[in-house]
């Protein structure tokens, strides 16, 4: 008998203070994290140690402000790889609307993204990115650095941990108008490597499982989506799968969430040779970040079921 029970996505708690490497609590964490990522794709970090509840409500009024600076101001966020700049009033996702701040941990990236969109300056916005990003960082790389230990591959982990930059992206749905369509952002697997999504108050992010069904998220202050990218995909060899997501808006309140994305930039990521074994034939070859991100903007990528396997799958 199938269970009529809705999944949900599994909880884990971040927040433990003696969650250091080699403790019972790092343990069992790092179990479970991976458990969840090869069953989902994704889970909920409890992470509310770190984000205070005045860091949540900081980046989300420095987001209302970005959001509310005129289009041709906004306009200016450019980027020479597609979609970390300004993405909006797009005929396939009206509702949508998106800045991105590449680079976003370090202070260049930050005073650079803060700069364009305020000339005069505005040291609110600067800090509390910049605070934002490198509290995400932590999560990223302590998530990481579990699923590494978990598959005996940390030296991999450690080349990759060099070469890795972070784009934070600021978003806003506005809500749907009477004869429009509820849509926030199609289907879709991240580009990333991995990804960690923040939510304010106005829910509308799905997450699909393997057998099918759309998970709605519950946001909360305390609460971060951390989610594989196509990325990790080929460098676990197949192990963990990135989750198809949504955005489906329901009613017409606002929307405000942030995206952080974690990229491998000039160097080919190689899949660990401890991954592949008789049970694990090797499924991707080497390949550059960028330049499939940049493939999967073509005919080719955007027709591809699996863009991943498309570009360099064995």
């Amino acid at each position: 008998m199938g269970s009529l029970t809705q999944p949900k996505l599994p909880v884990i708690d971040f927040s433990k203070e003696n969650l250091k490497p080699n403790t019972n609590s790092w343990l069992s964490t790092r179990n479970n994290v991976v458990e969840a990522l090869q069953e989902y794709g994704c889970f909920i970090a409890k992470y509310d140690h770190k984000v205070s509840l005045e860091l949540h409500n900081a980046i989300f009024r420095a987001s209302e402000e970005l959001f509310d600076l005129p289009t041709e101001i906004k306009v200016q966020n450019t980027s020479n790889t597609p979609s970390h700049g300004y993405v909006g009033q797009e005929p396939v996702i009206p509702l949508y609307e998106g800045l991105g701040i590449e680079n976003a941990t370090t202070v260049e990236g930050a005073q650079k993204f803060t700069n364009l969109m305020w000339p005069s300056g505005n040291d609110f916005f600067c800090e509390t990115a910049l605070s934002f990003s490198r509290l995400m960082s932590e999560l990223d790389q302590m998530v990481m650095r579990m699923v590494s230990e978990s598959y005996g591959i940390e030296k991999s982990y450690d080349t990759l941990l060099g070469s890795t930059s972070y784009l934070l992206r600021l978003i806003k749905y506005r809500g749907p108008e009477e004869n429009e369509k509820s849509l926030g952002i199609i289907r879709h697997t991240d580009k990333s490597f991995m990804s960690i999504l923040h939510q304010r108050q106005v829910k509308g992010l799905e997450i699909e499982t393997k057998d099918g069904q759309w998970i709605v998220v519950e946001p909360s202050p305390s609460s971060f989506i951390v989610m594989a990218g196509d990325a990790c995909m080929a460098w676990s060899n197949g192990r963990i799968e990135p989750p198809n997501h949504r955005v489906i808006m329901n009613g017409n309140e606002e929307r405000y969430s942030l995206g952080f994305f974690s990229f491998i930039r000039d160097l080919i990521i190689q899949i660990p040779e401890e991954l592949v074994d008789d049970r694990h034939p090797l499924q991707f070859k080497p390949f550059d970040h960028y330049k499939f991100i940049h493939f999967y903007y073509t005919d080719e990528g955007k027709r591809s079921k699996c863009p991943i396997k498309a570009y360099c799958g064995v």
